[in-house]
């Protein structure tokens, strides 16, 4: 069923899982395997936007006033703006994430790759732990 508390559920469960892969890929990183640190990061990439847009659809057009009572308790808008603040720049950051790391702009990709590090981290944190998946505020 299509509802706000559903649709945050299986965002946190999204998140939970493409974070998952983000680390994995971390990992081979760290063991010298650049070439599938990449790949894995096109998966995330596609992944995360495939998530985004879906989200976007939802809430723009398939059911607009899924998240009204969100807009309806302060506490829960407060929750979702500091989320917002860590998610929108995030995925505003993955498309020269993945520009850079394709074209071998090594020292740009590590920068970005610690900033984007921290949006990511808080993007997680907030997204699964302080928005709520239940309609009690």
């Amino acid at each position: 069923m299509l509802t706000g508390p559903n649709v945050i559920l299986t965002l946190k469960i999204a998140v939970s899982a493409v974070t998952v892969l983000l680390l994995v890929s971390l990992v081979v990183l760290a063991r010298g395997n650049y070439r599938l640190h990449g790949r894995i990061n096109v998966v995330f990439f596609t992944l995360t936007l495939i998530t985004v847009l879906g989200f976007e659809a939802i809430i723009q057009f398939i059911e607009p006033s899924i998240f009204q009572y969100i807009k309806d308790h302060a506490e829960l808008r407060r929750a979702l703006n500091i989320h917002l603040c860590f998610s929108v720049p995030s995925a505003l950051l993955m498309p020269a994430m993945l520009y850079t790391g394709l074209s071998h702009r090594r020292q740009v990709h590590v920068i970005l790759a610690v900033v984007f590090g921290l949006l990511w981290t808080g993007t997680v944190v907030t997204g699964v732990f302080l928005l709520p998946h239940s309609v009690s505020p």
